[in-house]
């Protein structure tokens, strides 16, 4: 049984890869094709394209890249004529997955939604395309679901899968101790996953440190970062402009960072979770051109809202969204973390927010009750195959 997935986002490849090696563990008889990332790859995926290289955000980024995915969907469409899978699976990524619904739809593919686009804060009206392309929506977020369900359409709520990473993750502790053994504080810094938001928001970041250098001479940060490549930029462009702070940087530590640290300074993305679930005060920051911050203004019913706050109802990690000159999100930013380090009251007040808001919600089991769910709705060829590896054995 073939298995088509699309995945677009860093963060999707992660939670897809996972999601891959459930599904096979309960059902022998899969493959998976398509478009996906490295860690997909990994997991067994036949890659027709690493789509993941093209994560993009902003109208005018997507632009020059339109060309290639009109030829990465008509691949699609080719595989679909060729192969017939026997679903496909969409992974967030609407504005490139909506086409591929479409085509897959048009040949009587059953389509999954797993982590479907956020059309409650970014356009309402689309939930139409969901009705005629997607048969399956499954999410991560009760809201959400709630939302979903609010318009006639069936969807399953399964938690989120960043919950499950958190919990199964094994924390390297000689790092952590590492860090948290020390009588200086420590600050977690996390430049995103997107090459293009390192580009935008890690100037910013610099301009931070810098201040809260100066206030907080012994403080260490550590630096996450997603990429290699990003590593090598960062740390050349901080060598450049402030090369007296006393910054690490590390690639594939990004748990141990957030569980080491006293606080965090994050650029916005589903990261946020994990420092919710690990209970790490952080600050957001987004930084976004003036025609994005224009639209998200007038279009968006919830702009620059991380899941954390969503979740909670309220401000548990204060945000600031930087539009052009960034000097007053700068301060500001600088001020959290300033009292964050000099009062340790305020500091447990933002844990005790993160605590009362994840209550309900951080448990893990999304990519196991996902992994069930397509499964049950795929036909079965051979009924021994769908069942759990560790049942067979017994």
């Amino acid at each position: 049984m073939n298995i088509f997935f699309s995945v677009g986002e860093p963060s999707g490849d992660q939670h897809a890869a996972h999601l891959m090696q459930e599904m096979q563990a309960r059902r022998s008889d899969l493959r998976f094709s398509g478009f996906g990332g490295p860690q997909m790859e990994q997991a067994g995926l036949d890659s027709l394209f690493r789509l993941t290289n093209l994560a993009v955000m902003g109208f005018f980024k997507v632009i020059p890249l339109l060309f290639q995915f009109y030829r990465i969907v008509k691949q699609a469409e080719r595989y679909f004529d060729a192969q017939k899978p026997d679903a496909v699976i969409l992974v967030d990524f609407p504005g490139f997955n909506w086409w591929i619904a479409r085509k897959a739809k048009a040949r009587g593919i059953p389509v999954f939604y797993f982590l479907p686009p956020q059309l409650w804060a970014w356009g309402p009206w689309r939930v139409e395309r969901v009705r005629k392309f997607v048969d399956h929506v499954i999410t991560a977020l009760p809201f959400e679901r709630d939302w979903y369900e609010d318009r006639g359409i069936k969807v399953d709520y399964v938690g989120h899968p960043f919950f499950d990473e958190v919990s199964n993750h094994v924390l390297d502790e000689r790092f952590i101790q590492l860090w948290k053994n020390r009588r200086s504080h420590t600050v977690a810094v996390l430049p995103g996953s997107r090459s293009q938001e390192v580009g935008r928001c890690w100037p910013v970041m610099i301009q931070v440190l810098k201040k809260l250098h100066a206030r907080h001479p012994d403080a260490t940060f550590l630096v996450a970062c997603y990429r290699d490549s990003h590593r090598r930029r960062c740390l050349q462009q901080l060598l450049i402009e402030a090369p007296t702070i006393p910054a690490q940087f590390f690639v594939g530590k990004t748990p141990e960072i957030i569980e080491a640290a006293d606080c965090a300074l994050m650029v916005s993305g589903s990261v946020s979770l994990e420092l919710m679930a690990r209970k790490t005060p952080a600050v957001v920051l987004y930084r976004v051109s003036r025609v994005t911050g224009i639209l998200g203004d007038l279009f968006l019913q919830c702009p620059f809202i991380s899941l954390p706050n969503l979740i909670a109802g309220r401000e548990v990690m204060p945000e600031f969204l930087s539009v052009g000159n960034p000097s007053k999100v700068i301060t500001g930013i600088t001020d959290v973390l300033d009292r964050w380090i000099r009062l340790p009251e305020e500091r447990q007040q933002a844990i005790n927010d993160l605590l009362e808001a994840s209550e309900g919600f951080v448990e893990g089991g999304a990519i196991q009750k996902c992994a069930a769910l397509i499964l049950d709705k795929l036909p079965t060829t051979d009924l021994s195959a769908s069942m759990p590896a560790s049942t067979k054995a017994a």
